[in-house]
């Protein structure tokens, strides 16, 4: 693995197509972690799922469902304190396009409002800092970048598929994503890319000298210099749907809905729920 190093301040979106309808059933319920994010306010971890949103308070292994509607949430940041981000598709209850666009909740994600995009854009990746957006749109393929919220946007295209998209944790402009055989860099806010080496997973990028990288096969990596060095952490023993790094800890979710928590940096794993409705002992 190779890399380059920089820095950015902004919000990233990505989003997913197709849905089920709407269902309860606890195997629904386990399937299909879109994106993981933790609440500032009380430390509460966030579940965004095909079916909703689903919640873990801190110190508790249950999983509950946040309000009422089972919108897939696909791509999902949370932007500050009782404030989310998301994109996605509609519960089929609503009365609402296919593609949510950007959407946002003020009430840790019990009601959603259309913040812009409504019917045009389907991010499958979603990151926020402040008042800046950074949006892997399914739909164009394009990548989406604001610097007020969401509320306007400019578009960037992005050659072939994308697997994941993170934002500098410091002051600048640049980007990484994966393709689904490369890790890419953008020192320009998305207007271009140049490849940094041949490597690709899910990226985590909490502080300036600490990238992790999840390959596909459960092994987690640590870069202190963006990619031009690696040094395996450990394997999280089964294939990842999603990683979160907040805060000195590190929250992954497994595609059987297993969620696992480290807090030593990723060298070690509880199990901390699953959305199926078993909890650890």
């Amino acid at each position: 693995m190779g890399a380059a190093a920089v820095g950015l301040a902004c919000l990233v979106a990505t989003v997913v197509l197709g849905r089920d309808g709407p269902s309860d059933s606890a195997e629904h319920r386990a399937g299909h972690v879109h994106a993981l994010g933790v609440d500032p306010r009380d430390d509460s971890l966030f579940i965004a799922s095909h079916s909703g949103l689903f919640r873990v308070a801190r110190g508790d292994g249950t999983p509950s469902r946040v309000g009422t509607r089972q919108q897939d949430t696909m791509g999902f940041s949370v932007a500050g304190p009782n404030r989310f981000l998301a994109s996605g598709h509609p519960d089929l209850r609503d009365r609402l396009p296919s593609r949510l666009g950007l959407v946002e909740s003020r009430d840790e994600g019990k009601s959603w409002k259309p913040v812009s995009l409504l019917g045009r854009a389907d991010f499958h990746v979603l990151r926020a800092r402040g008042k800046c957006v950074v949006g892997y749109d399914s739909a164009s393929g394009n990548i989406f970048t604001s610097g007020d919220g969401g509320q306007r946007w400019k578009e960037h295209r992005f050659e072939g598929p994308l697997v994941d998209l993170v934002m500098s944790p410091g002051a600048g402009r640049a980007l990484l994503a994966t393709s689904p055989v490369q890790l890419l860099l953008s020192r320009d806010g998305g207007r271009s890319w140049g490849a940094l080496s041949e490597t690709t997973g899910l990226l985590a990028w909490p502080q300036p000298e600490q990238l992790y990288l999840l390959a596909s096969d459960g092994r987690l990596w640590i870069s202190p210099d963006l990619g031009r060095r690696w040094r395996g952490l450990s394997n999280i023993g089964g294939r990842p749907a999603a990683i979160a790094a907040p805060g000195g800890r590190i929250y992954v979710s497994l595609r059987n809905g297993v969620i696992k928590r480290s807090m030593d940096g990723g060298r070690s794993w509880q199990m901390i729920t699953r959305l199926d409705g078993h909890t650890p002992n």
